[in-house]
């Protein structure tokens, strides 16, 4: 048993067949001042 992957299936795949998606950030970061506002929130 080799230790390199089979590439025979990987090269004759056809990527044409995908579909297009768009990426979307599920979880964005905050930006510092809403980080700061929620930060203060949570004080008082």
């Amino acid at each position: 048993m080799s230790d390199k992957p089979e590439t025979a299936e990987i090269q004759k795949f056809d990527k044409s067949k995908l579909k297009k998606t768009e990426t979307q950030k599920k979880n964005p970061l905050l930006s510092k001042e809403t980080f700061e506002q929620d930060r203060q929130a949570g004080e008082s």
